[in-house]
């Protein structure tokens, strides 16, 4: 293969490397030896065989497809960036738009790959007095708009997340000296060994644990930009909680529980990239929490559960269907929490249908698009605070 083709190849595959997919230098000679088998009739016929080539599992698919559509481009976004890195691509207008979640951290990876050409370096004297350290900037960065690095660094924030101990009183009873019941049948056993001439009153008090975290979270396409980092999320609170469910859903229900009890975080991911066969796709949410309550909410529901409902809401099912499972499940827990990244923008008002046939059956309504919504998920997990969103209250204020 002649032209600088080969070479472009070599830059995108230093891409790719760099926005996170696993790629050796023999890829790029399986690539080269592929389009010259198979011959390039059109960008469908290249994409096909570079894809074929360069991902192996199905999660690296957003990357792969972000960084074809700025790489091999000819005008948009990131126009100048390619200009610099592949001597066959020429800006051809200066169209502005604004970057797709994802895009910085393929631009971050595309500026890696390739050497770009030094430029003089400009004086700047910036006053920092009232600007935000680098620490506050990423914790309210949108989880969309981060880098690879910066993502790195959230996953290693969220690692060092911890929930407080609160517990609930259970219907069973334990062993308690300082209980305030008597426990009659330990205060006769043990007024045996005297032969009744001593009786030393045993107490007992209600046992208290921590109550049960049922995750439901949706993987299909509008939600790929926070699903993964949330169940970064869900494999923490897994490793200090012991009673904690986590199912997935785009098309059908994935129960995934004990996926993500790997210690390894890669590892888990890895499994579930096996387990799970919807990723990415369309969105059913009335059918699949009809199969979770049909199958599963009798199982890990019991005592006093806290459920974590995390979807945009954009059912395509009918409102009828989903209402009735909604209800379901809201009977059928403690309390249920909707956690809805739609909800970062000032403006959101309660328009789609399934959102609106949702909210009445919510006990919280929250945001969860970066780290400081993350941490205020951690505090809420406890016992219920002031100060949370009503969502019946903010459906009617929205309606209004």
């Amino acid at each position: 293969m002649s032209g600088r083709l080969p070479e472009n190849i070599l830059y995108f595959a230093r891409a790719l490397r760099e926005a996170g997919l696993p790629l050796g230098p023999g890829c790029v000679v399986d690539a080269i030896g592929a389009l010259e088998a198979a011959g390039i009739g059109g960008r469908d016929d290249f994409y096909a065989i570079l894809h074929a080539v360069f991902v192996k599992k199905h999660e690296q698919t957003l990357i792969f497809d972000q960084a074809f559509r700025i790489f091999w481009k000819r005008r948009g976004f990131m126009e100048q960036l390619i200009a610099m890195m592949s001597p066959i691509a020429e800006p051809r207008s200066d169209l502005k738009k604004p970057p797709e979640a994802g895009a910085a951290r393929i631009a971050e990876a595309l500026f890696k790959s390739g050497k770009a050409p030094e430029r003089p370096k400009e004086s700047l004297e910036l006053d920092a007095r009232f600007t935000m350290s680098s620490d506050e900037i990423l914790q309210r960065k949108d989880f969309a708009q981060m880098s690879a690095a910066e993502i790195a660094l959230a996953q290693a924030a969220i690692m060092r997340f911890r929930l407080s101990d609160d517990k609930i009183k259970t219907r069973r009873f334990v062993a308690d000296e300082r209980g305030l019941r008597i426990d009659m049948r330990r205060t006769l056993r043990k007024s045996l060994r005297t032969g009744g001439a001593f009786i030393d009153l045993a107490r007992r008090e209600r046992a208290t644990r921590h109550p049960p975290i049922v995750a439901i979270c949706d993987i299909s396409g509008s939600m790929s930009d926070y699903s993964r980092i949330f169940l970064h999320f869900l494999h923490v609170l897994t490793d200090s909680r012991r009673r904690v469910h986590t199912f997935l859903f785009g098309t059908r229900l994935t129960n995934v529980t004990r996926q993500l009890k790997s210690r390894d975080i890669d590892e888990a991911l890895a499994d579930l990239s096996r387990e799970v066969k919807d990723w990415s796709g369309g969105t059913r949410i009335a059918s699949s929490l009809h199969l979770f309550n049909r199958d599963w909410s009798r199982r890990v529901l019991g005592q006093g559960a806290i459920v974590l409902l995390f979807t945009d809401g954009l059912e395509r099912d009918g409102s009828i269907a989903l209402k009735l499972e909604m209800e379901r499940l809201q009977k059928s827990c403690r309390r249920l929490i909707w956690l809805n990244p739609l909800l970062r923008y000032e403006g959101f008002e309660a328009k789609a249908a399934g959102i609106r046939t949702m909210l009445p059956f919510v006990d919280e309504f929250r945001a969860i698009h970066n780290l400081r919504s993350m941490a205020d998920l951690v505090s809420a997990l406890g016992l219920a605070r002031p100060g949370e969103v009503n969502p019946r209250q903010w459906l009617a204020q929205s309606a209004a």
